[in-house]
Order: structure tokens, then sequence, then C-alpha cells
């Protein structure tokens, strides 16, 4: 089975579980790790308890917020599974597209795929917009 792992600082793993919730519905494969929030025990814990959620033979997906920050880099002190996959730089079109894929699908390519497309969502809109106009 595809579990999920949302970790970020502060509390934007849970706030963008919320939305993922509210746009494909809520599932049961997807932890979230919010790290550094009030009087919160250490990174280490919350990993442990969702890394006995983990199975032999599960697939991991790591998702985290800033390469080469803190949480990137517990995460990659505490998992090294070869069944585990981290993703820095997470965003929801990223998110969306890795956890509807097909999981009989090869998850390297899901997730090369999934990121090569998350990138064209990062757009300046307003500089669009000002092109728009000036073609216009």
């Amino acid at each position: 089975m595809r579990k999920f792992l949302i970790a970020t600082h502060g509390r934007f793993a849970s706030g963008i579980k919320s939305s993922l919730d509210m746009i494909i519905g809520a599932q049961d494969n997807i932890f979230v790790l919010d790290a550094y929030t009030d009087n919160d025990s250490p990174i280490q814990d919350h990993l442990d308890d969702i890394l006995k959620e983990i199975e032999i033979g599960d697939e991991l997906v790591v998702f985290t917020d800033i390469m080469g920050g803190s949480i990137t880099n517990q995460i990659i002190q505490r998992i090294n599974s070869g069944n585990a996959h981290i993703v820095s730089g997470v965003n929801l079109p990223l998110l969306i597209e890795v956890i509807l894929s097909d999981p009989n699908e090869d998850l390297q390519k899901v997730l090369n795929d999934a990121i090569e497309n998350a990138k064209t969502q990062i757009v300046y809109v307003s500089k669009l917009i000002t092109k728009q106009t000036q073609n216009d």
C-alpha cells in the first residue's frame, strides 16, 4: 500500500492536508507532521509514531517543505528504506497528482512526472495579466 507523510515547519502540513481533504476527500493513508509548534515534543517522537503505521512492503512518500531544512534533514536521518521516497518543496498540485495516481504505476515515474507538472503551477500571474493586456 502507498502511504504518504506531509512533514513541515509549523502547521503548514495540517493546513495543506485540510485543503487536500476538501478537494479529494479524506484519505486514511496520509499522515501529517507539524513540527516546532507550541508545547511540541521532538520531531523524532512524532516521526516514530507515524513510522509504526508503515508496514513491511508499504511504499512511503514523504513530502517536506524546504530542501536542506531541519525537517527534511530529520526525515533523511530516520528513513532510509528502499520503499521510502522523500520529496522536498511540497505544494498542493503535487500532492493531488501523486496521491490520486494509479497505485500500480511505478512510483518513481509518478513522482518525476508530478514534480515536473507541479513546477508549471508556479506562475507569476500578474506578469501574465500585464503581458496579455499589452497584447490586446
